[in-house]
């Protein structure tokens, strides 16, 4: 029986069969499955999907106060998503799925897809397990899958994946599960598997986000501002720009003014302080 640590290594050596112009042999029935997964990803992906508010699995280790938002603000409507991010949206639910096919093409052994498990009233839904080990499907861009590679996710989490994993694997009682990461840029993958040192206590997580969802006013900020340039300007850090609650948390801003948006070439730019004003173009969102 194969074991999770080589995953990575046995894919590989499956798929080395293409490099020498020969035939990976699939059969018709993986080929099959394959497709009927595809056309359930298309089904979900097609159907509006209005999350939800209450504490889940996958949002418990996201930081307080942007979680305090969540579970007590209606997202704002100048966060509408982009047509293009639903096509992100898209290859990343269908990539996950090529993942799955390529563990299991390898010889491991996949069960549990989509189980739901629950913790202390909180419910979630593990992506599989492989060789009986609690498995987080991620797929990311080059920046964010040198977090996998190297092991560094717990040091910066902000979409509170090592919670979420750890919940899962509290659930099922395993205790040596972990990520499968695909590079969305170079088809690379790479497996981090946390060790106990790192991963949350999901009970005392969950009961300090009960805890902060009680209080009439947010938290803290999750993360300090950052400087751009020598001028005494201001922004949000990158982690900032995820959420969909940055113009409220930083209504104060400015003197009051709220956020000024900046458009870089490389993004846009959420300014909390301007003593310069940005040679670039000025955004004016209409709330």
């Amino acid at each position: 029986m194969k074991k999770l640590e080589t995953v990575v290594e046995d894919i590989y050596e499956t798929l080395s069969c293409l490099c020498d112009q020969e035939d990976l042999n699939i059969s018709e029935e993986d080929i099959e499955d394959f497709g009927e997964r595809m056309k359930n990803v298309i089904r979900h992906w097609s159907k509006p999907h209005q999350e939800s508010r209450g504490l889940r699995m996958s949002n418990v280790g996201r930081p307080l106060r942007r979680l305090w938002y969540d579970l007590k603000k209606d997202r704002p409507l100048y966060n509408r998503a982009d047509p293009h991010t639903f096509i992100k949206f898209l290859y990343g639910h269908m990539l996950e799925e090529v993942v799955l096919l390529l563990v299991k093409l390898s010889g491991h052994d996949v069960k549990d897809e989509q189980k739901e498990v629950e913790v202390d009233g909180v419910l979630g839904h593990i992506d599989c397990k492989i060789d009986g080990e609690v498995v987080d499907i991620k797929t990311a861009s080059n920046f964010a899958f040198k977090k996998f590679k190297d092991g560094s996710l717990h040091t910066s989490d902000p979409f509170g994946y090592m919670a979420q994993l750890s919940g899962y694997e509290e659930a099922e009682g395993t205790t040596d599960g972990g990520f499968i990461a695909l590079n969305k840029e170079s088809g690379e993958l790479a497996l981090y598997q946390p060790g106990p040192f790192v991963k949350v206590n999901v009970k005392n997580k969950i009961k300090s986000v009960r805890v902060a969802a009680d209080l009439d006013t947010p938290p803290e900020r999750c993360y300090n501002t950052v400087s751009e340039g020598a001028k005494g300007n201001q922004r949000l850090p990158r982690e900032c720009g995820y959420c969909p609650h940055k113009t409220e948390c930083y209504a104060d801003a400015n003197n009051g003014r709220g956020l000024r948006i900046f458009k870089y070439a490389a993004g846009l730019k959420y300014f909390t302080r301007v003593m310069s004003t940005p040679k670039v173009q000025e955004l004016v969102v209409n709330e």
